[in-house]
C-alpha cells in the first residue's frame, strides 16, 4: 500500500482581512489547507496546539500586537526550526537584516505565482529536512 501523502497546512497571518482572504484563495486553489489569524500572538498559539498539522507559515511583517512579524519568525524558527517562514509587507522591511536563516522576504505587492513557487519550494526544503 501507498503511503499516505502528508496534508500541506499554511498558517496566514494577516491583519488586513481581504488580502487574508485573497492569500487562502490563492493557496487553496493549489490544493494547500490554510489557517488564518491576524496577530503572531494567536499565530503562536496555532501553533502550540496544531504544530504538527502546519507545514509553513506566510506572515505580514507588520502585525497588531506586541510581537511583528520578525519577531515571531524568530520564536518560531528557535522553536520549530525547519518550519519554513515566508514573510512580506508592503513597506521597506527597515529589519530585513534581523531576519533569522532560512526565513524568506518577499515585498507587496507580490504575485501569486511567486508565493506559490516560495511555499512549493519551502515545503519541499522542509520536507527534505524532516525525511
Amino acid at each position: 500500500m501507498g503511503q499516505a501523502q502528508p496534508k500541506r497546512t499554511v498558517l496566514i497571518v494577516e491583519d488586513d482581512a481581504e488580502l487574508r482572504s485573497l492569500t487562502v484563495a490563492l493557496l487553496e486553489d493549489e490544493h494547500l489547507h490554510t489557517v488564518e489569524c491576524e496577530s503572531a500572538e494567536a499565530a503562536l498559539a496555532i501553533m502550540l496546539m496544531r504544530e504538527h498539522d502546519i507545514s509553513m507559515i506566510f506572515a505580514d511583517v507588520r502585525l497588531p500586537g506586541v510581537m511583528d512579524g520578525v519577531d515571531l519568525a524568530w520564536e518560531v524558527k528557535q522553536r520549530w526550526p525547519a518550519l519554513p517562514v515566508l514573510l512580506t509587507s508592503g513597506q521597506p522591511c527597515e529589519r530585513a537584516r534581523e531576519l533569522p536563516p532560512g526565513v524568506a522576504y518577499m515585498r507587496k505587492p507580490w504575485q501569486p505565482l511567486n508565493v506559490l513557487v516560495l511555499a512549493e519550494q519551502a515545503m519541499a526544503y522542509a520536507q527534505g529536512r524532516r525525511g
